[in-house]
């Protein structure tokens, strides 16, 4: 939030993607911490892996970090970016925390425990999806990403209803599920897996899901850690 407030530092990277300073140092941040309370984990972390630091996965858990999802939105200093840190198991985020530092706002969740939420550091309350309204879904999309003419085909061809469409950057799409503010976010543009896996944790944690658009559940640890086009939904807006 020091940088947000200032000068930014923001760039290019090899791929065209923006990056800024504060990226680089929330994830030192994040690795330290990391480090000490796993020490024996592997972490992929998003700018490690733009700067080819790799680390070997040998079928164990790992951890999945973007120290700072939404860059764009960061750098447009609309308060739309977030932290997320995720635990792999067995391919599947088991444990997920997102943090949304404009709006002083953790979302967490865990496959055995649950989800819930804090806002401005109060204490947590239990989150999870909703049943959608007969009126129709709310469906989320990309801030920056969003093309409505593939989602809005999409949603015809699977007879589904959109009521009411909310733009968010980040992994806020997810978390606006989760919390039963939304009903299901569609993806069909590049992510790459340290972007979803903290949201995903915590949406199915709170009882719903994300899949891939023949329906099958959305895998980590895939080579180059790139995710196909997924559907993110309470189980109810199927």
């Amino acid at each position: 939030m020091r940088i947000y407030a200032g000068d930014l530092g923001a760039r290019t990277k090899a791929d065209k993607s923006p990056v800024t300073d504060a990226d680089h140092a929330a994830e030192a941040i994040i690795l330290a911490g990391l480090g000490k309370l796993t020490p024996d984990t592997p972490v992929v972390a998003e700018e490690e892996m733009a700067a080819g630091r790799v680390p070997k996965l040998d079928g164990g858990p790992f951890w999945l970090v973007d120290p700072l999802d939404g860059t764009k939105e960061f750098i447009k200093r609309n308060g739309e970016f977030t932290v997320n840190i995720a635990l792999i198991e067995s391919g599947q985020p088991i444990l997920g925390v997102v943090l949304a530092p404009a709006s002083d706002t953790l979302w967490r969740g865990a496959t055995a425990l649950g989800a819930d939420k804090s806002d401005k550091g109060r204490a947590f309350e239990r989150i999870t999806t909703r049943v959608p309204p007969s009126a129709g879904l709310t469906a989320c999309a990309s801030r920056s990403h969003a093309i409505y003419s593939d989602l809005d085909i999409w949603f015809r061809n699977n007879d589904l209803i959109v009521a009411e469409r909310k733009q968010a950057g980040s992994s806020l799409k997810f978390c606006l599920i989760a919390e039963g503010q939304a009903d299901i976010y569609p993806r069909f543009g590049p992510t790459n897996e340290w972007d979803t896996a903290a949201g995903h944790a915590v949406l199915e944690a709170a009882g719903g899901e994300v899949v891939t658009t023949d329906g099958k559940p959305l895998h980590y640890g895939k080579p180059n850690f790139s995710n196909p086009h997924f559907i993110a939904r309470s189980k109810a807006a199927r």
